[in-house]
């Protein structure tokens, strides 16, 4: 028999946001589905049993989009089930993940799995929103350990009025795309697209985020306090055997980090420059550790739960050193940005290229110029169309010295980097009317040691001017840290991030932009969240370092290229009579096929008569326009031909002047003085020089040989020379 959903409803933006439980999904730990106008999406959280070879927590969260929730069947000819996630869905479940996993309690390595599934769409509101608040819901009433309830809202701005939980059409009216998720008063996350938008209005934007997240909460607080379960803390032991080994893991790590608290303030006691520095000053620390074990008293079975106190040591070591004395392991000040370096041009055969450095943060961006016809066709849940401009990154395994292989293709951390950094360039791009090419730019990490998303954006940036794409501002981004004891509400932001900077308490808030404002936000924390003055300090010291980072950019290319390069191809851009689009593409494209195939080039059309002719050879492009153009030209009174004869009539001949055009010459057109026959003047296969001397209200045109004549004087028995009715 099947349940009836419990539900709770809340007023939210003018909509009703409406939470249902019990109905679906049941053997799930926590399951509910929630629904803003037709668009549902059902979230579930189950945890798995604890995993103690795991050193850290094994977190998996998927946002699983269904074609069927939109009424559309897959567009692929060969391939029509759901298949691999899309883009779209990777970046979204990437969303939910950062907001929900810094509220787990550290200790804990169960596996955990949350899961929101797109059940119906209604192409108004978007379900990324919803799956991050039904995920948090679902771990709310669950039995999991999870310090929440949290919530999530889109912001958008259009014509300067900021809007909560704007349509899709709204959002992509505006000049602003931001989602934040937290509490009222702390921030946990924020992904954000926009058009330059000052700090000044991103934080007014911020602010009424929070706002906006009270209800949500207060309507899942209702939930929990009515069907939610107890919590439980999956590390403790369930019988002696258990009881002894926890026991003895938890006496080890007490052993162990006690060792460590013996060393405390030699670890980073100089500056250690270089990331290899830092890592061989921590290994041998560890080694330290390890060699101790026995003499502590740690016997082979708690050496693993010993030495993964490591981590905690070293998170602390570099949180005190920051707080307490305001330096850092390597020696900078807490604003400084590690040395920079730029280059363009580096690679010969590419269209454009750069190379972007900061500390032992490597990255090389490439551009590739395409016809219109290279876009990238989407074909999802939620959009249909085509895509001009798209970023690729690479992370392989020798950018950090590990033997990871490659050929497995991008993984999620790939694609959400390259959608960051995408994502930051987007707003200065040329319009297509401007800049009718594909653009593609492909970021290989080089070295990564903090940041290398941001390090891509300014690649991009480089490469870009490089290939002489027209940006309208040159883009730079930062990635800014944290150190924090948040018992004691200590908190320090630092600027360019890197390596052993990014652990328990920190943050990492990547802010792109360009001198005018910002373009890209993106921010996961390891806190439970940040205080609202953190977020204020952080855009503000940011934007100095984008400032110092864009003068280095402008320093290796002060603005994009006046000429592409050679190998770059080339794109004639015309219009014709819409109405003539038939001609050029023939019966079954026979006509525009035999133009590509015998030219070379790459021709697209669009409905409105535009025709973008692509071609690295610049004779076979121009032979391809003028082909077009004869296919298309429109006659006018008083144009000369050379044409041929190919119907005589009893009353004229009839002459092709153009593809697929005939004109009629009258008998009396043809000859100065009288002609008795058409025959005794002109024969079919003739070429006659003609002139346009009418074109009728159908269109028809008449063609006179006689008006060629130097003698020829216009008579009353002649219709009105050179006129079109």
């Amino acid at each position: 028999m099947i349940q009836p959903s419990n539900e709770f409803s809340a007023d939210w933006a003018g909509r009703k946001l409406t939470i249902g439980t019990g109905q679906l999904a049941q053997q799930a730990h926590g399951s509910c589905t929630v629904r803003y106008g037709d668009t549902v999406v059902l979230c579930t959280a189950v945890m798995g049993e604890t995993k103690e070879e795991y050193e850290h927590f094994p977190l998996m969260v998927d946002f699983e989009e269904r074609m069927y929730a939109a009424g559309r069947i897959k567009g692929s000819r060969f391939v029509k089930r759901d298949g691999r996630a899309t883009d779209e869905a990777i970046l979204s479940g990437r969303m939910i993940d950062r907001a929900i996993r810094p509220l787990f309690p550290s200790h804990i390595t169960n596996e955990v799995a949350v899961v929101s599934t797109v059940l119906s769409h209604d192409g108004i509101n978007d379900a990324d929103i919803l799956g991050l608040i039904g995920a948090a819901c679902a771990l709310a009433i669950s039995e999991i350990p999870w310090n929440g309830p949290i919530a999530a809202v889109r912001i958008g701005r259009v014509e300067g009025k900021l809007i909560v939980m704007p349509t899709y059409t709204e959002t992509e009216l505006g000049d602003l795309d931001l989602v934040v998720s937290g509490t009222a008063d702390k921030t946990i996350m924020v992904e954000a697209g926009a058009t330059q938008v000052s700090e000044a209005d991103m934080l007014e934007a911020m602010k009424l985020a929070h706002e906006s997240l009270l209800p949500v909460i207060e309507l899942i607080n209702e939930v929990v306090q009515a069907i939610g379960k107890a919590k439980v803390d999956p590390t403790q032991p369930k019988d002696d055997v258990q009881a002894t080994k926890h026991a003895a893991n938890t006496e080890a790590q007490k052993k162990a980090w006690a060792f460590l608290e013996s060393k405390r303030g030699m670890l980073f006691a100089n500056p250690l420059r270089s990331k290899a520095d830092r890592k061989a000053a921590v290994s041998k620390l560890k080694k330290e550790l390890v060699d101790n074990l026995d003499t502590l008293g740690i016997g082979k079975d708690e050496y693993a739960k010993a030495v993964a106190i490591m981590d905690r040591f070293v998170d602390s070591e570099v949180t005190k050193l920051i707080l307490d004395e305001k330096r850092r392991a390597d020696g900078r000040a807490l604003d400084e940005i590690r040395s920079l370096g730029a280059m363009v041009g580096i690679l010969p055969r590419t269209h454009g290229s750069g190379l972007f450095e900061r500390g032992s943060t490597q990255v090389l961006s490439t551009v590739t110029l395409g016809s219109p016809g290279m876009e990238q066709t989407l074909d999802t849940m939620e959009l249909q169309g085509t895509k001009r401009y798209f970023h690729h990154y690479n992370f392989p395994g020798y950018s950090v010295g590990e033997t990871k292989g490659g050929g497995r293709g991008p993984g999620r951390r790939e694609i959400g980097h390259g959608a960051l950094a995408e994502r930051a360039i987007m707003p200065v791009l040329p319009s297509k009317a401007d800049f009718p090419y594909t653009v593609r730019v492909v970021s290989e990490v080089l070295g990564s040691n903090g940041s290398s998303s941001m390090g891509a954006t300014c690649g991009s940036t480089l490469a870009l001017l490089d290939a002489g794409v027209p940006l309208s501002e040159p883009v730079a981004g930062i990635a800014m840290g944290l150190a924090s004891d948040e018992a004691n509400n200590r908190y320090q932001v630092i600027t360019d991030l890197q390596d052993v900077e990014d652990g328990t308490g920190g943050m990492d808030f990547k802010i792109a932009g360009t001198k005018n404002g910002i373009t890209a936000i993106q921010l996961d924390t390891k806190t439970s969240g940040l205080p609202w003055n953190i977020v204020v300090e952080t855009l503000e010291q940011a934007k100095k370092a984008r400032l110092q980072i864009l003068e280095e950019i402008k320093k290796a290319i002060p603005t994009h290229r006046a000429e592409m390069s050679k190998f770059a191809p080339r794109i004639e851009s015309f219009h014709i009579n819409p109405e003539k689009i038939r001609d050029v593409i023939g019966p079954g494209g026979k006509m525009i096929n035999g133009i590509i195939d015998a030219l070379k080039v790459e021709i697209d059309i669009n409905d409105d008569g535009t025709v973008m002719v692509t071609s690295n050879n610049p004779e076979s492009m121009q032979r391809a326009v003028d082909w077009i153009k004869e296919l298309t030209r429109e006659v006018a009174v008083g144009e000369t031909f050379d044409g041929e004869v190919v119907r005589i009539m009893p009353f004229g001949a009839f002459v092709n002047i153009l593809p697929k055009v005939d004109g009629l010459v009258h008998i009396s057109e043809m000859a100065l003085g009288r002609t008795e026959k058409v025959e005794d003047v002109v024969n079919i296969g003739d070429t006659v020089k003609v002139v346009v001397y009418e074109i009728d209200d159908q269109g028809r045109i008449n063609l006179s040989m006689k008006r060629l004549d130097p003698d020829y004087v216009p008579s009353d028995k002649d219709s009105k020379p050179l006129r079109k009715k």
